[in-house]
């Protein structure tokens, strides 16, 4: 990173749907989870540049439930705003995506600190996704969602919708209003005043290739609103060479030297035989933005397309780098804030770090295939240079117990390196995966460990290749299978809608019931130069 600049992505791996808010003199950025467990991650900086984990605002059973959920449905695109010395959050939990349905129910929780506690939740609506908060001068909040319509024949997308909310009563007052429809797929609102306008900040074009950022204003918060007659405020969907694409859905922040800052979403692609990929997901950027002498945002250094580097603000006190924690040992009684849970949350019944000290102990439950009982816990892959170790001690005597290390997208795709108990061979490590939903083993990997005390297990991603190993004393290293397309592990691999980004971590499964164990004794994921 350049002194007094801020290198893009702020955060890198899958950290999509950011949003932004200063409070006095720090900065918070939360982004969406969808499926995993613990929701919403919050990050906290001074500068802008260097960010630190605040932990999750969505940690309790209470305030997210997730069992059941189909992938990449979930928490989408949470909303943090600072209001009469509280921090809110509004938040949407989607069950149903496709069409022509939408089942989404939004939330509103606050807190007096971004540490919590933080309230129940109060139910808003579910007419829609993407909900925020815009708190007028008057001391007024107001809800703005999408519209979603599922009758044939009319947009699904079908509008900007507002709708004041009584903080007192706890609930939404009077009638909702449409404030604005756009031929173009528009989503993700958020409002802002400025210079005696409402502006309006939208996300347009939907999440792949063709996302982007628009304006619009209005004098009046009901509008009628005007769009900006340049078009958008940011996109790449017109470069299709630029390191940053699928750039959009924004939030604004002001410094308090009064500068402007945006943070959005992007990617960043490998090329494939079948084109571009983002294994990583959709990533967390910030750009700098100046307001026009006619009254339109701008990217400070001009264009449209997002920069890989940008000024910091004027006279912000460097912040401290965030440590990076290549390797977990285990040591602690509870589980680090880096890894997720896919559904629900890790409970002493399946997930332990004290039954066997320095150990990740987990217990086998339903495949991975399910959406419900799944015993995996993993990190988000930051980099396409990571190779990622840990070492297993686990013992099967059924066919139907599994456990190793995990390549993940989602139950329809990933690439498994497992161990289990084949009749007369005793524990064999072999290669099983889903593709776009069809199940696959690779017998060509597979490889007996009977007669090892421990298994130790690889996975090197290189672009889009992705390669196994296994070893039984941490040196001497066997490939497990062979070369593999690691580019399935994004949102733009296959036909369904896919919104998240690549993990890797540890799971164990017991599809007879008897929840056998294995022990987990460390993790490591370090990112590689492309050597050996």
């Amino acid at each position: 990173m350049t002194a007094g600049h801020i290198s893009n992505p702020v955060l890198p791996g899958f950290h999509p749907d950011p949003s932004i808010v200063r409070v006095g003199a720090e900065y918070f950025l939360a982004t969406s989870t969808f499926e995993w467990f613990p929701g919403v991650p919050v990050h906290r900086s001074t500068d802008l540049a260097h960010w630190e984990p605040a932990g999750h605002i969505l940690d309790r059973p209470d305030l997210l439930d997730l069992r059941g959920v189909v992938d990449s449905a979930g928490v989408w695109a949470p909303s943090l705003s600072y209001h009469e010395g509280r921090f809110w959050l509004v938040y949407s939990i989607v069950r149903t995506v496709g069409h022509p349905y939408k089942d989404v129910d939004n939330h509103l929780i606050t807190a007096p600190s971004i540490d919590g506690p933080w309230s129940r939740p109060v139910f808003l609506n579910s007419s829609g996704f993407d909900p925020s908060f815009f708190h007028d001068e008057d001391g007024r909040s107001w809800l703005l969602n999408i519209q979603w319509d599922p009758r044939d024949g009319h947009p699904s997308f079908a509008g900007i919708v507002l709708q004041e909310y009584d903080d007192d009563k706890r609930a939404l007052i009077g009638q909702p209003r449409t404030i604005l429809t756009h031929e173009e797929l528009i989503e993700g609102p958020n409002v802002y005043r400025h210079d005696g306008w409402y502006y309006l900040m939208l996300a347009e074009g939907g999440t792949g290739w063709n996302h982007g950022i628009l304006m619009a204003r209005s004098r009046e918060l009901t509008g009628p609103y005007e769009l900006d007659p340049d078009g958008s405020l940011l996109t790449t969907r017109d470069a299709p060479e630029w390191p940053l694409q699928k750039a959009g859905h924004g939030e604004l922040v002001q410094t308090a030297a009064g500068e402007w800052y945006l943070a959005h979403l992007a990617s960043r692609p490998v090329q494939t035989p079948d084109g571009p990929r983002c294994i990583l997901g959709r990533e967390t950027c910030l750009q700098r933005v100046t307001w026009t002498d006619d009254g339109w945002l701008r990217l400070a250094g001009g264009g449209r397309r997002p920069s890989l580097e940008v000024p910091a603000p004027t006279g912000a006190e460097p912040g401290p780098a965030a440590p990076t924690v290549a390797r977990d040992d285990f040591d602690s009684p509870s589980l680090g804030g880096s890894w997720s849970t896919l559904r629900a949350p890790a409970t002493p019944d399946w997930l332990t770090l004290r039954e066997r000290p320095g150990h990740l102990r987990l217990r086998g439950r339903q495949s991975p295939h399910s959406r419900f009982d799944q015993s995996l816990v993993a990190r988000r892959l930051t980099s396409v240079r990571s190779e990622v170790t840990t070492v297993v001690d686990f013992r099967p005597s059924h066919f139907s117990q599994l456990a190793g290390l995990i390549c993940w997208y989602d139950t329809s795709t990933h690439f498994y390196l497992r161990l289990t108990h084949v009749e007369g061979r005793g524990r064999v490590l072999g290669v099983v995966l889903t593709d776009d939903g069809v199940y696959g083993e690779l017998p060509d990997s597979e490889l007996t460990t009977d007669d090892w005390p421990l298994v130790y297990l690889r996975a090197r991603f290189d672009g889009a290749e992705l390669r196994f190993a296994a070893s039984p004393d941490g040196t001497d290293w066997h490939p497990v299978g062979p070369a593999l397309d690691a580019s399935k592990l994004s949102d733009d691999y296959g036909d369904r809608l896919r919104f998240t980004g690549a993990f890797v971590g540890v799971c164990v499964q017991d599809l007879g019931g008897t929840r056998a164990p294995a022990d987990f004794d460390w993790f490591e994921m370090r990112e590689h130069d492309g050597g050996e």
